[in-house]
């Protein structure tokens, strides 16, 4: 448990909850393991003492020293805490809480010339206290945070015992009605809800294993247990061991809804790994073994490609996950009641939504928001399968309008920005208010004279000359808002539109998801010297 610094409410339940941030008092015993979050410390010994900020245990190897920001102590002889003050606590998801947010701690503090002194204190339990002068003056801030799982973040607000949520998800309606009711605002309002990064999710092989592409299917039936042994797949004749998540965990529930919707079958016998790095150090150790993994913990397996059911092959790659084409991809929140942000919060927000984080996020191993191009030339698998169509329809209506897109794409890059919006409706989803903006920023720095495109897109639903027409409304709806944003700062900028209605889908039009995914605005963007 911890205390707050400021009039958050407290229950017995987020008590609880919450209970590890503390200070060490007396006790400790045997043997413990030290393990950092990042796989790369993992010592197993008899604990002598705790000393100048070091865990001291005896091994095989004799006495060795670790610092206590480095590890996180388990077993029963590990010390145990009193209570300690924070200002902000953060609670919820174990993937942003463990591999993100000490980086962006760190981060955060080097913007304000400080050090971010982290300790790890428990399981999943750190404080991160920001002292001024690059560490040589006063405390500026202090700054829990508890991973314990994506709804541990919305029952905190709820309970006024956390500032700030991390979660992988976004939040229910239930959720956000339970806060509204408790006097919060809207939940999925620009200022309580924000995206900071993106993540996909990967299904991993080993490496030496030859099978690169698997269908959907083939990855549903191996995960029910109805494809057995990799010589089935085209690999070798070796039983396939399948590793997966305990059930109900947010990388289970993930990964099951993609495979199988609401329909989860009975799954294959699978060893269970706790987290993301477990299972991507079984997988790195056992050359038959398949499971899944959040991008950042990949590490030395390797990742699948996957071909959906209509035959399209999703890269699993940083560029596929910042448009949220690759169909594993997921946002990264962070959430925030609208009734009781103080400004130390408010600040820390700021900076990890800005081009600031980016970095940070980069070197954590997630995808950050920052806009990445791509050329759309020989060697665009796209470009490819649209050559192909328009030979195969000859001169059809759809064929010359392919046509007349694979032309405009010859001269120009895309950019990794990609505007959604919402089923029968002209309103932006949530992500692509702060993507506009971001988009101004980076024009801002292009050579005079580019010209940018923005080139919608549709679902299938309806007429193909009704979704061409919509699709260029929206292009240009977005290229207006874009040139409003900007001003006079981009006045050196040629603005242009275009739609192709439902050609070139990125995702199958059979369901919601994938509807959601193909109604889009894509920024195409050439230069006076070339792309």
């Amino acid at each position: 448990m911890f205390k707050l610094k400021n009039t958050l409410k407290r229950s017995a339940a987020s008590v609880a909850l919450l209970a590890g941030l503390m200070t060490p008092v007396a006790g400790m015993a045997d043997e413990v393991t030290l393990r950092s979050t990042d796989g790369t410390i993992n010592v197993t010994g008899e604990l002598v003492e705790v000393k100048d900020g070091s865990y001291i245990i005896r091994t095989a190897l004799g006495e060795l020293g670790i610092a206590q920001s480095r590890v996180v102590c388990e077993g029963a002889a590990c010390p145990s805490f009193e209570p300690e003050a924070v200002d902000v606590a953060i609670v919820g998801s174990e993937a942003i809480g463990l591999r993100l947010m000490p980086l962006l701690m760190a981060g955060y503090a080097s913007l304000q010339d400080a050090e971010a002194e982290v300790k790890n204190v428990s399981a999943g339990q750190a404080v991160a206290t920001m002292i001024g002068d690059g560490g040589f003056g006063d405390e500026l801030g202090s700054y829990s945070v508890s991973a314990v799982g994506d709804s541990n973040a919305f029952s905190a607000l709820l309970s006024q015992d956390a500032a700030l949520g991390m979660s992988t998800r976004r939040i229910t309606v239930e959720e956000a009605r339970a806060l509204r009711a408790d006097g919060s605002e809207s939940m999925v309002g620009q200022s309580q809800e924000r995206i900071i990064a993106v993540d996909s999710m990967l299904v991993v092989t080993n490496a030496s294993n030859p099978v690169d592409v698997l269908t959907t299917q083939q990855i549903g039936d191996i995960f029910s247990g109805k494809i057995t042994n990799w010589s089935e797949l085209g690999g070798e004749d070796a039983q396939i061991n399948v590793l997966n998540y305990k059930e109900g965990s947010s990388n289970y529930d993930f990964f099951m809804s993609y495979l199988y919707d609401n329909n989860i079958p009975e799954q294959a016998s699978a060893e269970t790994a706790a987290n993301d790095q477990e299972m991507s150090n079984e997988v790195f150790a056992d050359p038959h073994a398949i499971g899944y993994v959040g991008y950042a913990f990949q590490r030395g397996a390797k990742p699948i490609t996957l071909v959906n059911e209509c035959g399209i092959p999703m890269t699993p790659d940083a560029f596929a996950a910042k448009t949220e084409e690759y169909a594993l991809s997921r946002r990264m929140y962070m959430y925030n009641r609208g009734n009781d942000l103080d400004e130390q919060a408010k600040s820390f927000l700021e900076f990890a939504t800005s081009e600031d984080a980016d970095g940070v996020i980069l070197k954590s191993g997630f995808i950050d928001l920052g806009i990445e191009s791509r050329p759309q030339n020989e060697g665009d698998q796209r470009r490819a399968t649209l050559l192909e169509f328009v030979k195969s329809q000859g001169d059809s209506f759809e064929g010359q309008v392919v046509q007349e897109m694979l032309e405009m794409m010859e001269n120009s890059e895309r950019l990794s920005t990609t505007i959604r919006f919402r089923a029968g409706s002209s309103r932006i989803d949530e992500r692509g208010r702060e993507d506009m903006k971001r988009l101004v920023r980076y024009l801002q720095t292009v050579p005079k004279g580019s010209e940018v495109t923005f080139v919608g897109f549709t679902d299938d639903v309806g007429a193909f000359e009704a979704n061409r027409e919509l699709s260029g409304e929206r292009a240009q709806q977005i290229a207006d808002e874009v040139a409003s944003l900007g001003g006079t700062s981009l006045s050196a900028i040629k603005f242009a539109s275009a739609g192709f209605g439902e050609i070139a889908p990125n995702a199958c039009n059979v369901n919601a998801r994938g509807q959601a995914i193909n109604r889009r605005v894509e920024v195409w963007i050439s230069t006076p010297n070339g792309v």
